[in-house]
């Protein structure tokens, strides 16, 4: 089976890293999937969940994220997903989250609105 190479890097760490078999992403183009052999491509990453099909030595299975800004690179069955912010699903603190969604809304406050919902669909995604 064809396999692309991974790198999931914050602004302050590595996320994750390995072989997947499909990336989906969030972009300002719409959601773009990326599979081994795709095209090059680099787009602006929109704040939304990345979900990850891993293959390789542990077997196959699924790492979602969810994702803040940044850049999305593919070229030669490489994926770099360079993000401001990149949270794994089992990182999320699904209460804060819920206390933050609720403070943004009550706040007025669209953009931290945005990242609460994004948190608390990745956790979704992540089950």
């Amino acid at each position: 089976m064809a396999e692309l190479h991974v790198e999931l890097v914050a602004a302050d760490r590595k996320v994750w890293s390995g072989e997947a078999s499909l990336v989906v992403a969030r972009t300002t183009s719409g959601d773009i999937g990326i599979m081994p052999g795709h095209q090059p491509v680099l787009s602006v990453l929109q704040s939304g969940p990345v979900t990850i099909r891993t293959t390789g030595e542990s077997g196959t299975g699924t790492v979602v994220a969810a994702v803040h800004g940044g850049f999305l690179s593919y070229t030669d069955g490489k994926l770099s997903l360079l993000a401001e912010i990149a949270e794994l699903a089992d990182e999320i603190d699904v209460e804060r989250a819920e206390r933050s969604l609720e403070q943004a809304k009550a706040d007025a406050d669209a953009h931290a609105e945005r990242r609460a919902d994004v948190r608390l669909r990745t956790v979704a995604a992540g089950r």
